[in-house]
C-alpha cells in the first residue's frame, strides 16, 4: 500500500518517472538491471533481504544508479550503515511528499540528502562501538538461544561467545544480552 502511494505521488511530478517497483530486497538488482533507473528508492525493511543489503548489491551491480533509503526507522546506526553501503540519501517516511520529490532531484544532481534531525542524532551518538563478531553473536543470541547453541552456530567456543556477549552488554550499557540486543537494534547497530 505504501509503495503504491509513493508511486502515485511520484507519478504526479512532471520530471520524474517510476520505471519499476518491487516488493522484495532480492528483486531490487534484477529489476534495476532490466530498467536501468537513475535513482532507486528503497525501504530498510523488506522481505527477501533488507534495504541495506540491497543498497550494497545495487551500488556494486549498477554504480551509476543512486540509492535513496526511505524508512520509518529514524536510527543513526541505520543512517551510517546506509551511507557506508553507498546510499546517496536517507529520508524518513513521515517527511512531506514534496520533500521526497525534491530530494530525488537533488540526488540526481549529485548531492547527498539526509534528514537533518537524523544527521544531528548520528553525529551526537558517534560510531557503532560493536565489532563485527559482537554483532554476529548478538544476532545469533537474539532469539534467546543458549550460549552453547550460539557457539555451535557460529563455530566459536562457549567462552568466546560469553566474552563477546559480555563486551556487547558493556558497550550498550545494558544488564542482559536480551537488553543488549534490543538496545543495539534500537540504535540501528544490528
Amino acid at each position: 500500500m505504501v509503495r503504491g502511494a509513493l508511486v502515485a505521488l511520484l507519478e504526479l511530478e512532471d520530471d520524474l518517472r517510476v520505471v519499476a517497483q518491487v516488493a522484495r530486497g532480492d528483486e531490487v538488482v534484477p529489476a534495476a538491471r532490466a530498467t536501468q533507473p537513475d535513482v532507486a528508492l528503497l525501504d530498510i525493511e523488506m522481505p527477501g533481504g533488507d534495504g541495506l543489503t540491497a543498497t550494497t548489491a545495487l551500488t556494486a551491480a549498477l554504480p551509476g544508479c543512486r540509492v535513496v533509503v526511505l524508512t520509518t526507522f529514524g536510527r543513526a546506526g541505520y543512517l551510517r550503515r546506509a551511507m557506508s553501503a553507498g546510499a546517496s540519501g536517507f529520508l524518513l517516511k513521515d517527511a512531506p511528499s514534496a520533500e521526497l520529490a525534491g530530494a530525488l532531484r537533488r540526488v540526481l544532481a549529485g548531492e547527498r540528502v539526509v534528514d537533518p534531525g537524523l544527521a544531528a542524532l548520528a553525529l551526537s551518538e558517534g560510531e557503532n562501538p560493536l565489532t563485527d563478531r559482537e554483532r554476529d553473536v548478538l544476532r545469533a543470541a537474539a532469539c534467546g538461544a543458549p550460549v552453547g547453541d550460539v557457539a555451535g552456530r557460529l563455530f566459536l567456543s562457549r567462552g568466546t561467545v560469553r566474552n563477546h556477549l559480555s563486551s556487547a552488554i558493556r558497550k550498550t550499557g545494558t544488564r542482559t544480552r536480551i537488553e543488549a540486543v534490543r538496545a543495539a537494534e534500537e540504535r540501528g547497530w544490528l
